[in-house]
């Protein structure tokens, strides 16, 4: 790295900070601004915050890892969050809005009960500290390592430190408006990024699309895998997998449907998630694309498949961009923990103290959150180096996610599509699925010698793995469910669908249903997708 591309990334991030804290400067720091922003969102931030949240430092490094090891297989977590995210706008996001909730737990609370509100809590902070947080610090780490040759602990602790101190201040409004600007120039830098890559290729000798397959490994162009693919992926295991992981991390997930919450109105929480659903559809070419590229490219540079965002960034950009990629790249890893941060303080200030201390005033309430965010991070940061025994940072997320989602989804899932069921059913599924998803983590990683049980051992993939979760996860919702009483029907009545299809329906006084058309054109561009990279 130059002394400008140095210059830039200290002007860029001494920007992002001023930028998010301009935002609230005259602002009163209450706790419906801190936490919710004032319910004063609208869709276009919506969706590009939570596009943002999103693809941090994780999905950029891990995403361009899977990419050169195993190809556009990796995409289909990128294409089928549309599908999801059409769910979130259709479904959920209305429910949450209209019940006007802080948190999701405290929508289970109104679906089912306390105890449930409770236990969903824990597993939102579980999530916090192992995923969202965790797997970042280690991504961001391995940016520094790269660029600045600074040693991994050193870098989780600088970054720790000064993402701390920002979300400390800012809360939710400064995260959004920063993961707006983030969104623009990932999304920009990236494109540049893929651009500057394609040029490289008649280097090699590479002059069409036929010659780039040629060169790359078989089949890493290809979004289908196929039963000789080496990602452990199968289209069974997408198709049924997915939606488990997609359901709880975009639908129920509190760091990442907290934006939706703060929605100015009803329209915006449902627009906001499709927003960011067309935005999804990009990253297969500016980020798994790229991986590609590495491979071709750069096979004989790169040795850890980790660094090979880093090297198409040294290697491919001249000066000045060099900085500005890495700088973006520092700044999002920044907002998506701030983001992560900010979500554990609502956790813990709204959904536990609250909830004990009916009385405590707004001001101790954000000074807890306040004071969640450090200890949350203390304990993050001791976990982030064990991401590095996974094959790539990305591989590290979705495992995480295939063993914490299924309970969720299908607590959500059923509560909300099927009134039938009760908080014995949701209590038992959350704790039981839980521990069976504990058990299957410990069994599949490889704490002791190099073997995966369950992956290796069984052949059962961790997309497959999550799948079957769910339907024990089911299975014990629904039989538990009919084996104890039924619940209040009118209590939940706000909180369940009247028949499986009512969300189909047009809103009180809404003449079009905006959404509803946005669905159909964003399942049209999918299935057209699809079948141009199959």
């Amino acid at each position: 790295m130059s002394i400008v591309d140095g210059i830039i990334i200290g002007i860029y991030i001494v920007g992002i900070l001023a930028a998010g804290l301009w935002v609230v400067r005259k602002k009163e720091m209450n706790a419906d601004a801190y936490f919710l922003a004032s319910h004063s969102l609208k869709w276009p931030v919506i969706g590009a915050a939570l596009f943002a949240s999103n693809i941090s430092t994780i999905h950029i490094v891990g995403l361009t890892a899977s990419g050169f090891n195993d190809g556009l297989v990796w995409g289909n977590f990128e294409w089928m969050a549309v599908f999801v995210l059409i769910l979130l706008g259709l479904i959920f996001a209305p429910f949450y809005y209209k019940n006007k909730i802080s948190t999701l737990p405290e929508f289970l609370e109104r679906r089912y009960n306390a105890t449930s509100r409770t236990v969903l809590a824990f597993f939102a902070l579980v999530g916090v500290l192992f995923m969202h947080i965790g797997v970042s610090l280690y991504a961001g780490a391995v940016v520094f390592e790269h660029f600045f040759g600074v040693n991994v602990y050193l870098s989780i602790l600088v970054i720790s430190v000064i993402t701390t101190i920002y979300t400390a201040i800012g809360g939710l409004q400064s995260v959004v408006i920063t993961e707006t600007i983030q969104a623009i120039i990932l999304i920009g830098g990236s494109i540049v990024l893929t651009v500057f890559g394609f040029r490289a290729l008649p280097e090699q000798g590479i002059e069409s699309w036929e010659a780039l397959k040629a060169a790359a490994k078989p089949e890493q162009l290809s979004i289908i895998p196929s039963d000789s693919n080496t990602s452990g992926l199968s289209f069974l295991s997408i198709v049924l997998g997915y939606p488990v992981l997609g359901i709880w991390y975009w639908c129920a997930d509190q760091t990442i449907v907290q934006r939706v919450l703060g929605a100015k109105s009803l329209r915006d929480a449902k627009i906001g998630p499709l927003f960011a659903a067309g935005i999804k559809i990009l990253p297969v070419f500016i980020l798994v694309l790229p991986g590609v590229l590495g491979y071709v490219l750069f096979k004989d540079i790169i040795t850890d498949a980790n660094d090979t965002f880093p090297v198409l960034i040294t290697q491919l950009l001249p000066t000045g961009l060099k900085g500005l990629m890495a700088a973006a790249l520092l700044a999002a890893l920044m907002s998506s923990i701030a983001a992560a941060l900010n979500s554990a303080g609502t956790l813990v200030s709204i959904d536990i103290v609250k909830r004990n201390r009916p009385q405590i005033s707004d001001r101790q309430q954000v000074r807890i959150g306040r004071i969640t965010a450090v200890v949350v991070m203390v304990i993050a940061m001791s976990w982030s180096p064990v991401v590095a025994k996974f094959n790539s940072i990305f591989e590290a997320v979705v495992v995480l996610l295939s063993v914490i989602s299924p309970p969720i989804s299908a607590v959500f899932v059923w509560g909300v599509f099927w009134k039938r069921g009760n908080h014995q059913g949701a209590n038992v599924t959350l704790m039981s699925g839980f521990l069976l998803g504990l058990i299957v983590f410990l069994a599949d990683f490889p704490i002791v010698g190099d073997v995966k049980v369950i992956t290796e051992g069984w052949g059962l993939s961790f997309m497959m793995q999550a799948w079957w979760l769910f339907v024990c996860s089911s299975v014990i919702f629904v039989v538990a469910s009919l084996l104890s009483p039924p619940p209040d029907y009118q209590k939940i009545d706000s909180c369940t669908l009247s028949s499986p299809l009512a969300f189909l329906k047009n809103d009180p006084g809404e003449k079009t249903n905006v959404p509803l058309i946005l669905s159909g054109l964003l399942i049209l561009v999918m299935l057209l997708l699809y079948f141009l990279f199959s």
